[in-house]
């Protein structure tokens, strides 16, 4: 059958239209392009160091300044940090915190008690956290942190009351604070454990780092009779003049046997590190908490030295066992009766000392003299 010239007109048209449509049909891509996001930047955390004494005095802000070194190491790239060297207690010390804040800082360790100082500026600033090593106040966004430092005392005074000839041992102290009694006390404790007619000379010099004074203060107790001296000091002056005048010298912080190299006996040895690794993990993770008191006992934060050179070897053995007896048992020697200088018990019989009451302690032991 032929078409008509109508029918074929008919479909011209139609030929015609969809030839149109699909000219204006836009072309679709096999695969769609890869779109490029930014990249993600994060500003590494600023974590500041307040710190009492100079970083470089291989004492107590030396171990200090060591565990920043080791933040820095343990989150490269997530952080970073600053510190002030000697900040003084006063209003300047409020200032140096308002410095760092002003700065970018959310986290900030200070290495000594600064008591209301610090109060203020992290009352004043509730999202930035404050870690106060030694202090005695906790809030949310603030805690104290400081380490068992007695049971290690006990053990060099234990040395020391084995050890001397006199009977008279010598202590050097900065303050009448809570943390030089516990130290004092500790060492008598030791010693008197050992040696029931020995007493500790306790000579204050209302500083943390004065060479000077120490210098002084070691001669004066040599003078005196001491011949074991222990001190808490950030420096090593009295260890020097130990080693210069013949006499048994122990201290605080971190081996010093270079100081006195034939009467080093030990020291209470310190190591931030962990505990400053794993307070700055749990801040990066969102998990630290605030309201409450860190105490780093012994084994894990806080420790009796190596032994000197010529330290007697029955001494090392008797006092290593109780050092043994303190990390496997939990042995707490600090157990009553123990009395004041004034003979009015304190402690009473069978009654062990709290950790509360150790870190608290702010009364001298009978055979303790020159504290308030």
């Amino acid at each position: 059958m032929k078409s008509s010239p109508f029918f074929k007109f008919v479909l011209w048209l139609i030929l015609v239209a969809v030839l149109a449509s699909c000219a204006q049909q836009p072309t679709v891509p096999t695969q769609a392009p890869e779109v490029t996001q930014p990249p993600v930047t994060t500003e590494p955390v600023l974590i500041a160091f307040a710190y009492v004494g100079p970083a470089s005095d291989m004492g107590w802000t030396w171990t200090h300044d060591e565990a920043r070194k080791a933040i820095e190491q343990a989150f490269p790239g997530q952080v970073k940090t600053a510190f002030i060297e000697n900040m003084p207690y006063s209003d300047e010390a409020s200032r140096a915190l308002e410095q760092f804040i002003a700065d970018g800082a959310k986290m900030i360790f200070i290495n000594s008690e600064y008591a209301d100082f610090v109060t203020k500026v992290a009352d004043k600033h509730p999202d930035v956290v404050f870690l106060e090593c030694d202090g005695h106040r906790i809030s949310e966004n603030h805690i104290w942190y400081y380490v068992e430092h007695w049971n290690p005392t006990y053990l060099i005074g234990m040395a020391a009351g084995l050890m001397t000839k006199t009977n008279k041992l010598g202590y050097i102290g900065s303050y009448p604070v809570q943390s030089v009694y516990a130290s004092a006390n500790a060492f008598q404790l030791g010693a008197q454990s050992v040696n029931p007619d020995v007493q500790t000379k306790v000579v204050l010099i209302n500083s943390w780092f004065d060479p000077a004074m120490a210098n002084q203060a070691a001669n004066a107790l040599i003078d005196d009779g001491a011949d074991f001296i222990m001190d808490i000091m950030d420096e090593t002056a009295a260890l020097q003049v130990e080693e210069q005048r013949g006499v048994w010298g122990a201290t605080w912080n971190t081996d010093q046997r270079a100081a006195a190299p034939t009467k080093y006996v030990s020291s209470v040895s310190l190591d931030w590190k962990q505990f400053y690794i794993s307070e700055v993990d749990s801040f990066l993770k969102g998990t630290w908490q605030g309201n409450r008191g860190v105490l780093l006992p012994m084994g894990k934060g806080v420790d009796r030295d190596n032994w000197g050179p010529n330290v007697p070897a029955d001494v090392q053995q008797q006092v290593d066992a109780i050092r043994e007896k303190m990390l496997s048992e939990g042995f707490n020697p600090f157990v009553g009766p123990i009395m004041d200088t004034k003979g009015q018990i304190r402690v009473p019989e069978g009654q062990a000392m709290t950790e509360s009451e150790l870190y608290l302690w702010d009364w001298a032991v009978e055979g303790v003299s020159g504290l308030p």
